[in-house]
């Protein structure tokens, strides 16, 4: 709580200093995928400035709840009490349970990786790997993507104080990119050549089988405001809803609030 309170504090801090400007807070998750669009959109709007804040799903709630953002963004559904906002699908995301690139296991059961994250699982060598101690990293608590992982995937497991703990996506790959005996989760869109995303119960989290739902671990990238929204605001969400903002979504591995629509 006391790290969500700072975080909401710095949001309340950046928003009045940036008065003339989108401000948009929230999941580090979306974040790298609402930046993109968003550097499109201010090319082609040079007078409106888009500033685009992390903090986690939890603090972008939050900050849309107390007006000191424009736009929020969760990766994770709204719970009751949180409810009452005015709701944009953007983009629907996959969580994707990623290992080092040379790392000879390709897929894992849940009830495994459920073993692996709650800590019974200790060493590779119990997959049938050259021995070595499994490292197992996680999102922090308020996390859209943990949240997501545990709802899904963990279920009645918790996950092991042991883990090691992440701040962002981003984190969470370049440890396991670096460390061969790594083991994380975090957006399928962000899945590059240097990890690799694991079939669980034999199914591979293909774009294809995400939009099929055969891969079934998937999320909502929602973006949030406290009322309608008019102006920029108002200019921002329907760029994003478009089909050049969909396109440079669905470019990044996402799939497109279109594709769920017409589905």
């Amino acid at each position: 709580m006391r790290y969500l309170a700072i975080v909401c504090i710095f949001l309340l801090t950046t928003c009045s200093q940036r008065k003339g400007s989108i401000i948009i807070a929230g999941s580090t998750s979306i974040q790298p995928f609402i930046e993109r669009v968003a550097e499109r959109f201010t090319e082609e709007n040079p007078g409106i400035q888009v500033n685009v804040q992390g903090g986690g799903s939890t603090a972008g709630i939050q900050a849309t709840l107390n007006n000191t953002c424009h736009i929020g963004a969760s990766s994770r559904n709204l719970k009751v009490s949180e409810r009452g906002l005015k709701t944009y699908l953007m983009a629907v995301d996959g969580i994707a349970v990623i290992v080092h690139k040379d790392n000879l296991i390709d897929d894992l059961t849940i009830e495994q990786i459920q073993g692996i994250f709650s800590g019974i699982y200790e060493d590779w060598s119990e997959f049938g790997c050259t021995k070595g101690k499994i490292i197992p990293v996680t999102r922090e608590e308020g996390s859209g993507t943990r949240g997501a992982f545990e709802d899904m995937i963990m279920g009645d497991q918790v996950i092991s104080d042991a883990c090691l703990v992440q701040d962002s996506n981003g984190a969470v790959r370049e440890i396991i990119a670096t460390t061969q005996q790594g083991i994380g989760y975090i957006s399928v869109g962000l899945v590059d050549e240097r990890e690799k995303a694991l079939a669980i119960d034999g199914v591979e989290p293909t774009l294809a089988n995400l939009i099929t739902c055969r891969y079934g671990f998937t999320r909502p990238f929602l973006l949030l405001l406290l009322e309608e929204p008019t102006g920029e605001v108002k200019k921002f969400i329907e760029f994003v809803l478009s089909k050049e903002g969909q396109d440079i979504l669905k470019s990044d591995g996402l799939i497109s609030a279109t594709e769920i629509s017409n589905d």
